[in-house]
């Protein structure tokens, strides 16, 4: 899993997706696709993508506020790589059902 999957998975499901970094800090993926950290003074002393390696928990919240929107929950990175796969699956249908035309 890469930041550019999550990346996708926010901007199709107009979600944020956060998770915690190793010094305690949060890294939020929005619903832009716009990886930040709001604690973050200067400039970090680290990679996201090596964060993300390590990450095991995310906690995914609906970027539109209000009562139809749903609740925000917490994943396991075996479920976020799932919900990762089955994003990817619909793209990959239609691009395979192309290439028979």
């Amino acid at each position: 899993m890469k930041l550019a999957d999550l990346r996708k998975l926010a901007i199709r499901r107009e979600c944020r997706i956060r998770f915690t970094l190793r010094d305690g800090l949060e890294c939020v993926m929005n619903e832009h696709g716009v990886a930040q950290s709001p604690g973050l003074r200067s400039a970090p002393a680290f990679n996201f993508e090596q964060e993300l390696a390590d990450a095991r928990q995310f906690r995914i919240e609906p970027a539109a506020a209000g009562k139809d929107a749903p609740q925000p929950r917490a994943v396991s990175r075996e479920e976020l790589e799932t919900m990762l796969g089955s994003a990817a699956e619909p793209g990959a249908r239609s691009a395979a059902a192309h290439d028979e035309d």
